[in-house]
């Protein structure tokens, strides 16, 4: 690597990145956004405790599956971000490219959780449910798709701008924002932590 190349990669490092107040505002929105979705969540599911029963539906093993992913991928990107401080762009390049295919897994392992439900009738609006008069379980599942499906977004984004990173690391540029990307991936990791237990367990 050159000497002009190494000068410009430590340049960002070596001090405190100036994305770093603009991701913890981020943050502070998201968190404010799902706070209030799993506040109004917890609210109905205690006034209709036969929510319990629609819960049953969600797949705990998928659920859980899913946890381990995303804590295995927060752990990648925090040795990604280990070797961007070493200015070890190999590593920091692997691990990265470890925490988007966990980001990967956990997509296919949700939309394959989404066709079975889907499949057996339980939708965004569940149709079957209305029409036979339980319009409350059928809220349960609106509240379910709309959480899960908010947050597998941002999983999704989470995803596109490590790429993004990645692309513009190799042309030896923005390594600091490693330490952004993290940020924001650990906030989607917390959200789950919050999500899995409410949606999977809690039946």
């Amino acid at each position: 690597m050159s000497t002009n190349h190494q000068q410009h990669l430590s340049l960002p490092i070596n001090k405190v990145p100036e994305g770093r107040l603009g991701m913890w505002i981020l943050i502070g929105g998201e968190l404010v956004i799902f706070g209030g979705l799993i506040a109004m969540y917890l609210q109905f599911r205690l006034r209709y405790p036969q929510w319990s029963e629609m819960a049953a539906h969600t797949s705990t093993a998928i659920g859980a599956l899913n946890t381990v992913v995303l804590l295995c991928s927060s752990f990648t990107i925090v040795k990604a971000h280990e070797a961007a401080g070493r200015l070890d762009v190999h590593k920091t390049l692997m691990w990265m490219s470890c925490t988007v295919a966990g980001g990967l897994m956990f997509l296919v392992d949700k939309s394959i959780e989404y066709y079975r439900e889907i499949s057996e009738g339980f939708t965004f609006t569940s149709p079957a449910l209305q029409q036979a008069g339980d319009h409350v379980d059928s809220l349960f599942w609106s509240f379910y798709y709309i959480m899960t499906g908010l947050h597998g977004t941002h999983v999704l984004v989470g995803m596109i701008v490590m790429i993004t990173i990645m692309f513009q690391i190799r042309k030896g540029k923005n390594l600091h924002r490693v330490e952004l990307a993290g940020m924001y991936w650990h906030m989607v990791d917390l959200i789950w932590i919050f999500l899995f237990p409410l949606l999977y367990i809690a039946k």
